[in-house]
C-alpha cells in the first residue's frame, strides 16, 4: 500500500490534520499556564474542567449531526468557527490589547468545534477507505500525530511566552488554509436518507434513540470500555506516575547528566515519541501477518506490564527498559484498535459510535484522577497494582470478545465488498 494510492480526502485530511496540529500543539498544551498567570490555579482548574466537560457534551450532538446532516456540513461550520475563535484569540493577545477573559471563551469555542467535527472527521475518513487499507491509513495518522506533537511542542516551548501573537497568527493562517481545502477540495462523503423538517424535540428524541442503539450494541461498548482500561495506563505517565517520580526518584546519573524524578518523567516521555515516530509508519506491514486479534491482545499484555513496571520501580535502567516495550507494543496496537473501531459501526451510525469511542479519552483521564486521589491513602506499591490491575482487567476483556470481534470484522468486509 502507498500514500499516492490513497482517496484525495484521505491525503488532504492528513497534510491538514499534520499543520493544524503541528501550530495548535505549540499553543494549546501552554494554555493551562496563560490561565494560571491571570485567574490563580484554582478558577484555571475549574476553566478547564468546565472546557472537558463541555467537550464531552457536544461530541453526542456531532456524531447525531454528522449521521443525519452529512459530514461536510458539520465539519466546514466547525472550521469557520474555529478560523473565526482563532482571529478573535490572535486579536485579544496582540501588542496593543490582552483580553484573557474573551481568550478562555474563544478556547471553549475551539474545544466545541472540535466536539461537534470530531466524529465526523473520523467517519469520513472511514467512509472513504477500503477496509484493507485501514490500518496503513491508521499508522500514517498515528505517526503524523506523535511527530506533530513532537514538533509543536518543542517550538512551542520555546516560543510561547514571547512569541504568542505571532503563534496565533500563524494558527489562524493554517485554520483558514483548512476552511479552503474542505470547502473546494473534499467532496462529501457520507448522503443521509433525506428527511422532513423535523422540530427541535423530534430531533432531541432521535438523538437519544440513536445514542440507545449504539448503548445496546454489547460489542462495541465492552470494546471501547476495554480500549479504556489500556489506555489509561499511558496517561498515567502524565499524572500518577509523573507525580510519583516527582516525589522518591532521588537525583541520579544518567549516562553524563544528574536527573531528577522530573527530567526522568519527561525524558520517558520523550523515549515514547521517538519509538512511535521511527516505528509508526511501519507498524501496519509489520502486524499484516498475524492474526489481528492476536496482535491486539499480545500487544496490550505487554503495553500493560511496561507501563505496570514504569508506575512502580524507581531504577532508572529497569524505567527506560520498560518503556521501550510499552512502546514497541504501542506502535502494534493502535493500528489494529482503529481498524477494529472502524469496522464496527454500522455506516448510517458510524458517527455517533465514533462519539462514544472518542469520550475514551475523557474516561480515561477520569480513571487517572481517581488514582492520584487513592495513592494519598495507600503506598506506591498499592497504587501501582490499582493501575496494573486496572489494565489487565481491559486485557482479559480483550480476550475474552476478541472472536466475536473477528466475526463482527469479517461480516462488515464482506458486507463493504458487496457495496463496492
Amino acid at each position: 500500500m502507498k500514500f499516492s494510492q490513497f482517496h484525495p480526502t484521505i491525503k488532504i485530511r492528513i497534510v491538514e490534520s499534520f499543520l493544524s496540529s503541528a501550530i495548535g500543539n505549540m499553543i494549546f498544551p501552554f494554555m493551562a499556564i496563560y490561565l494560571s498567570a491571570y485567574f490563580g490555579l484554582k478558577i484555571t482548574g475549574i476553566l478547564l474542567l468546565i472546557n472537558v466537560f463541555i467537550g464531552i457534551a457536544l461530541s453526542f450532538f456531532g456524531g447525531y449531526f454528522s449521521d443525519n446532516f452529512g459530514r461536510k456540513k458539520i465539519i466546514v461550520f466547525a472550521e469557520v468557527m474555529r478560523f473565526i475563535a482563532f482571529t478573535v484569540m490572535m486579536i485579544c493577545n496582540s501588542p496593543w490589547i490582552t483580553l484573557p477573559l474573551i481568550t478562555y471563551f474563544m478556547m471553549t469555542v475551539n474545544t466545541i468545534c472540535w466536539a461537534l467535527a470530531g466524529p465526523a472527521n473520523q467517519a469520513m475518513l472511514i467512509d472513504v477507505s477500503k477496509p484493507v487499507e485501514r490500518k496503513y491509513m491508521f499508522s500514517i495518522m498515528y505517526w503524523s500525530s506523535n511527530i506533530s506533537v513532537a514538533i509543536g511542542g518543542t517550538i512551542g516551548g520555546f516560543l510561547f511566552k514571547d512569541h504568542l501573537f505571532e503563534l496565533f497568527i500563524a494558527l489562524s493562517i493554517v485554520s483558514l488554509i483548512t476552511v479552503f481545502l474542505i470547502v473546494f477540495f473534499i467532496g462529501e462523503s457520507f448522503v443521509p436518507k433525506v428527511r422532513k423538517k423535523e422540530k427541535l424535540i423530534r430531533h432531541a428524541s432521535l438523538m437519544i434513540g440513536s445514542y440507545r442503539d449504539v448503548f445496546r450494541d454489547n460489542l462495541f461498548i465492552l470494546y471501547a470500555l476495554a480500549i479504556v482500561l489500556v489506555m489509561q495506563m499511558e496517561f498515567q505517565l502524565g499524572n500518577y506516575v509523573g507525580i510519583r517520580l516527582a516525589e522518591q526518584l532521588s537525583e541520579q546519573t544518567l549516562l553524563w547528566w544528574q536527573v531528577g524524578g522530573i527530567e526522568v518523567a519527561g525524558l520517558l516521555r520523550t523515549e515514547n515519541t521517538v519509538i512511535v515516530a521511527l516505528l509508526a509508519l511501519f507498524a501496519a506491514s509489520m502486524v499484516s501477518r498475524f492474526k489481528d486479534r492476536h496482535v491486539m491482545v499480545l500487544s496490550s499484555f505487554i503495553f500493560v506490564a511496561g507501563y505496570a513496571i514504569v508506575s512502580y520501580s524507581n531504577n532508572l535502567w529497569f524505567l527506560f527498559i520498560a518503556m521501550l516495550f510499552a512502546s514497541l507494543a504501542e506502535v502494534m496496537r493502535v493500528p489494529v484498535e482503529q481498524n477494529y473501531i472502524a469496522s464496527l459501526p454500522p455506516e448510517d451510525k458510524r458517527s455517533s459510535y465514533l462519539a462514544i469511542s472518542g469520550m475514551g479519552y475523557n474516561l480515561a483521564q477520569l480513571i487517572c484522577s481517581f488514582t492520584v486521589m487513592i495513592s494519598a491513602y495507600i503506598s506506591s506499591a498499592g497504587t501501582s497494582l490499582v493501575i496494573a490491575g486496572i489494565g489487565f482487567a481491559g486485557v482479559l476483556l480483550l480476550l475474552k470478545i476478541g472472536p466475536r470481534l473477528d466475526k463482527r470484522v469479517a461480516e462488515t468486509v464482506e458486507l463493504e465488498s458487496e457495496h463496492a
